[in-house]
C-alpha cells in the first residue's frame, strides 16, 4: 500500500473538504453552499467543493483528481456515518496513490440532519464538525494495514437446518468444517415437524438426507452433545474450546440397534421426552428419534440409577454386544484452529403459560402448535393420531394465532412463520379428524412463493376464519352447548362482536424467542444483541450475516424469525462469506490498535484485565505491559483507563481527539 503524503511548498498540509448532499438527506437540512464557504475559511483547507452523492463514481472521481493534481494531501469528507462509507473513500485514496489514513469523515448526516427540524441549527452543527475533521486531520500520520494469514477450517455452532446446510456447502468447497451441536442429534427444530408449509413435503424425508451427508462427509467433524466453552483469537486465527459431554456410549461403536434402550429396567420411562416436548416419556439410556444423526444411544446421568447411585445391575451393559457403554466417561475438551465462525444456533418457542388467560398448563386439550407438529407426526407419540386427552377425537378446534408475538406485554415483534403453519395444522387436523377448525389471526400475513394460495387453499376448506385477539379461553359454560368445552372469547372484528366459541381442543401458535442463554452466548462470540435478543448483523441491508466481529457470522433464526427457506438461504449467505474471508489466505487488519509508549509505562498493570481480546501481556523483564496488535480490536478500553497515559491508539492519539475538541470549540 502507497503512503504518498505530497508536501505543499511551505510544508503545511493541503486539505480537501468535500460536502455531500447525499439527495436531500442532508441537503434536505443543512445548507451545503454556506457550509463550502465556511470550509473554505478554514487553515490549510486548499480544496472545498460539494457534490450531491459523494460516494458514488464521479464523487470519488473529484477526490482522485485532487489527490493526483497535487491540489490535496489530506481528505475530509462531510456526509453519512463512516460505517457506511468510510472503506469506500478509503479505496478511492488508495486508487489515487494515496495513503488512506489520510482521510476523515464528518458525520453530518446521523449526527445533524437526521436529529433536528431546525436549518440553521443543522448548518451550524455541520460547520462545527467540519471544523473538528480539519483540525484533527493535520495530525493524521500514513498508517500501513497488517496482514495475516488465515487457517482455513471453519466452525459452525448449531445442528439445525441452517447449520447443517452452512456446513455441507464449506465442505463441499474443500474445507474442513467443525459442527457442534449441543443436542445429542443434529436436525433441529425442522426435525421434529411431520409436514413443510406451502407444499406439505415430508420434513423429515428433505431433512435427513442432509444429515446422513453431514455424517458421512469426509470434510465434517460431527461434535454432538457438545458445546463452545471458550474462544479467543481473532479474524482468521480463532483458537477455540469445545467441551464434549460425556454420553457414556463409545460413539465408534454403538450401531443404533436399540437393544440397550430395550433392556432398561425403567420399562415405562421416568422422564419427559425432549424430542416430542413432553407428550412422551423416555428410559435413561435413549436415542432421541429413529432417524437421528449421530445413531448412537445416550445416557442421561440426571435419571440413571447406575450414574447416580451405583446401584444398578446394567441391563444395558449385558444387552450390549458391541459393548459400547462406558460410564467411566469424562467430560473432554477439545480445541480446535478455526479461521471463521458460523453462529446457527437457532431459536426457541414461547412459553405458553406465560399468558395465563389462555390456560395453557391449567386446562385439559389446550396444546402449543409444536406439541401438535409431534402429534400429527406418523413417528411421534401419538402415531399420527390427534385426539383428545380422553382418547376421542376432537369435533371442534380452535387456532389461536399471535400468542406471544405481535404484543408488546411479551414479544412486539412477528415471528413471520405462525401464519402459514398455523394455516398448515389446520389442514393436517381437519384431514385426520374432519374437525371444524377455527383460526383466530390479527391479520394473516402470507408473504412467500405459494403462500398466499395455500391460504386459498384452505378457504376452500371451509376452514374458518376469524379475524379479532382472543381475550381468553376457559371452561365457564354459561349455555348447554358449552358443557364440558373450552370456550374462546374473541373479537370478530369483521362483524363487530364479540364470539363465544366452544371447542374440544385449542391449539396456541406459539412465536419465536431467541434461546434463554443468549446472553452467555454473545459474550463468548463477542457478538451484540438487538433489544429482542436476536443476535445483531453488521448492517440490516448490506451486511445482514455478518457482525460486528470480523470473521463471525450469523445463519438462521438466532438472527431474528425466519422460515426453512430464508434459514437456508441466510445459511448459503452466510457459507460465501466465511469462504470469501479464508480462499483470500490472510486477513488485513486495521492499523487502530493501541500501541505502548515504554518510557511512560510505571507497571501499574491496570490494562491487563481490561482487555476484552487478550491482547495485552506483561513483561516481567522490563515491568512493563506489551501489546500484540494481532489481537488488538481498537476498542481503546486500555488506553482510556492508562493512568500514565503509555497508551494511546492510532487514529485516536491524545493530541488527535484534543485538536478535534479544540476545532468544535473554537468555531462555536
Amino acid at each position: 500500500m502507497s503512503t504518498v503524503n505530497i508536501p505543499s511548498p511551505n510544508g503545511q498540509p493541503k486539505i480537501g473538504v468535500y460536502v455531500c448532499h447525499c439527495g436531500i438527506n442532508i441537503a434536505g437540512r443543512v445548507d451545503v453552499k454556506e457550509t463550502v464557504a465556511f470550509a473554505k475559511t478554514l487553515p490549510n483547507v486548499t480544496v472545498a467543493t460539494e457534490y450531491k452523492f459523494m460516494c458514488s463514481d464521479p464523487g470519488q472521481e473529484m477526490i482522485q483528481k485532487d489527490l493526483r493534481d497535487g491540489k490535496i494531501d489530506r481528505v475530509v469528507v462531510a456526509s453519512c456515518s463512516p460505517l457506511m462509507h468510510e472503506p469506500t473513500f478509503r479505496r478511492a485514496m488508495i486508487a489515487a496513490d494515496a495513503n488512506p489514513f489520510l482521510f476523515q469523515m464528518a458525520n453530518i448526516r446521523e449526527h445533524v440532519s437526521w436529529v433536528t427540524l431546525d436549518k440553521n441549527a443543522a448548518t451550524e452543527k455541520a460547520k462545527a464538525l467540519i471544523a473538528a475533521a480539519v483540525k484533527r486531520i493535520v495530525l493524521h500520520r500514513p498508517l500501513e494495514k497488517t496482514r495475516v494469514p488465515v487457517t482455513s477450517d471453519v466452525l459452525v455452532v448449531g445442528g439445525g437446518i441452517a447449520g447443517i446446510h452452512a456446513a455441507l456447502t464449506l465442505a463441499e468447497a474443500g474445507r474442513k468444517v467443525y459442527l457442534v451441536e449441543k443436542e445429542p442429534t443434529i436436525g433441529g427444530h425442522m426435525a421434529k415437524f411431520d409436514k413443510t408449509f406451502p407444499t406439505l413435503d415430508c420434513s423429515a424425508c428433505i431433512l435427513t438426507p442432509k444429515m446422513s451427508a453431514v455424517r458421512a462427509h469426509p470434510n465434517i467433524i460431527l461434535w454432538t452433545y457438545s458445546e463452545v466453552a471458550e474462544v479467543e483469537g481473532f479474524v482468521g486465527n480463532f483458537k477455540v474450546k469445545v467441551k464434549r459431554k460425556p454420553r457414556y456410549i463409545k460413539e465408534d461403536l454403538c450401531v443404533g440397534c436399540y437393544e440397550c434402550v430395550e433392556a432398561c429396567v425403567f420399562k415405562k420411562g421416568i422422564t419427559k421426552d425432549e424430542f416430542n416436548v413432553g407428550l412422551s416419556k423416555r428410559r435413561p439410556i435413549y436415542i432421541p428419534f429413529p432417524q437421528a444423526t449421530p445413531l448412537v444411544a445416550v445416557i442421561d446421568p440426571e435419571t440413571c440409577v447406575q450414574i447416580k447411585r451405583n446401584k444398578c445391575k446394567k441391563p444395558c451393559v449385558d444387552a450390549c454386544e458391541r459393548d459400547a457403554i462406558d460410564f467411566d466417561q469424562k467430560v473432554e475438551i477439545k480445541e480446535i484452529d478455526v479461521g471463521a465462525i458460523i453462529l446457527a444456533t437457532g431459536f426457541k418457542t414461547f412459553d405458553a403459560s406465560r399468558i395465563s388467560r389462555y390456560g395453557y398448563g391449567k386446562y385439559p386439550n389446550i396444546y402449543t402448535s409444536l406439541e401438535v407438529e409431534r402429534m400429527v407426526n406418523a413417528a411421534g407419540p401419538t402415531g399420527g393420531e390427534v385426539h383428545l386427552q380422553n382418547g376421542e377425537k376432537p369435533k371442534t378446534v380452535g387456532i389461536v394465532h399471535c400468542v406471544g408475538s405481535r404484543d408488546s406485554k411479551t414479544n412486539a415483534y412477528c415471528s413471520r412463520v405462525c401464519c402459514m403453519y398455523s394455516l398448515k395444522l389446520a389442514h393436517l387436523i381437519k384431514e385426520r379428524t374432519e374437525a371444524e377448525v377455527y383460526n383466530f389471526y390479527i391479520d394473516m400475513r402470507t408473504p412467500g412463493k405459494g403462500y398466499e394460495e395455500f391460504y386459498e387453499k384452505l378457504l376452500k376448506e371451509n376452514v374458518h376464519f376469524i379475524r379479532g385477539r382472543v381475550a381468553e379461553i376457559s371452561d365457564w359454560a354459561t349455555i348447554p352447548e358449552e358443557e364440558g368445552k373450552l370456550v374462546i372469547r374473541a373479537e370478530d372484528t369483521l362483524i363487530g362482536a364479540v364470539r363465544r366459541i366452544p371447542v374440544d381442543m385449542v391449539v396456541l401458535s406459539v412465536g419465536m424467542e431467541p434461546h434463554e442463554n443468549v446472553d452467555e452466548v454473545r459474550r463468548l462470540f463477542n457478538v451484540s444483541c438487538s433489544h429482542e435478543g436476536w443476535f445483531l448483523e453488521r448492517h440490516p441491508k448490506l451486511a445482514p450475516v455478518s457482525t460486528f466481529t470480523d470473521g463471525v457470522f450469523l445463519a438462521g433464526a438466532c438472527q431474528g424469525p425466519k422460515d426453512i427457506p430464508d434459514s437456508v438461504a441466510q445459511a448459503g449467505a452466510a457459507a460465501a462469506e466465511a469462504l470469501a474471508l479464508i480462499d483470500r489466505g490472510y486477513v488485513e487488519l486495521e492499523p487502530n490498535t493501541a500501541y505502548l509508549q515504554e518510557e511512560f509505562c510505571s507497571g501499574c498493570k491496570t490494562c491487563l484485565g481490561l482487555c476484552p481480546y487478550g491482547a495485552i501481556s506483561f513483561n516481567d523483564e522490563k515491568n512493563i505491559s506489551s501489546v500484540n496488535g494481532a489481537l488488538c480490536k481498537g476498542c481503546g478500553t486500555c488506553v482510556a483507563a492508562c493512568p500514565s497515559g503509555a497508551l494511546q491508539q492510532n487514529l485516536f492519539t491524545d493530541e488527535q481527539i484534543l485538536h478535534e475538541i479544540e476545532g468544535v470549540i473554537s468555531y462555536v
